[in-house]
């Protein structure tokens, strides 16, 4: 039965990847670790008039004002009020980090670089463009999301 330490050699040919499972809906997307700054909960957010429609708001956060965009609008699933587990991801993002809305964060998970693939060309005719691979876990698949890529050039010098 292996065990769950890789050999330090097993690390050089098997490369993990370290990301952030969360939920929007029934569906479940991931984020690579190294582009997230924290989690919060959700908090009151301020309005930006003439906003990208896909921005909700802003918040302070330490003295600093962070656009928060909600995911669910961002991939067309129906609104959801918030409840209890509704989460902010503070992204770091160019060209500054903006705050993610998501139902829940469950976990940190590890993947082998083997269980990564490339999004499939099927999804061209959609906006697959955050969707930088999808990780296999079993009969389940997992979206993993580019945070740089969630919103146009055009939507980022607006926020």
């Amino acid at each position: 039965m292996p065990t769950k330490t890789a050999h330090p050699d097993a690390k050089a040919s098997h490369p993990l990847l370290q990301v952030i499972r969360f939920k929007l809906g029934d569906e479940e997307f991931a984020m690579d670790i190294l582009q997230v700054a924290e989690i919060i909960r959700m908090m009151e957010l301020t309005k930006v008039p003439k906003a990208s429609t896909r921005v909700e708001g802003v918040i302070n956060l330490r003295d600093r004002v962070i656009p928060v965009v909600d995911l669910r609008k961002r991939f067309d699933i129906a609104p959801k009020g918030e409840d209890g587990q509704t989460r902010i991801i503070v992204v770091k993002t160019r060209p500054k980090p903006m705050g993610l809305i998501v139902d829940s964060v469950s976990e940190v998970l590890r993947l082998s670089k083997e269980q990564v693939e490339p999004p499939p060309s099927l999804l061209s005719n959609v906006d697959s463009r955050p969707i930088s691979g999808v990780a296999k876990m079993g009969k389940h698949l997992l979206m993993i999301l580019d945070a740089n890529l969630l919103l146009s050039d055009q939507e980022h010098s607006h926020m």
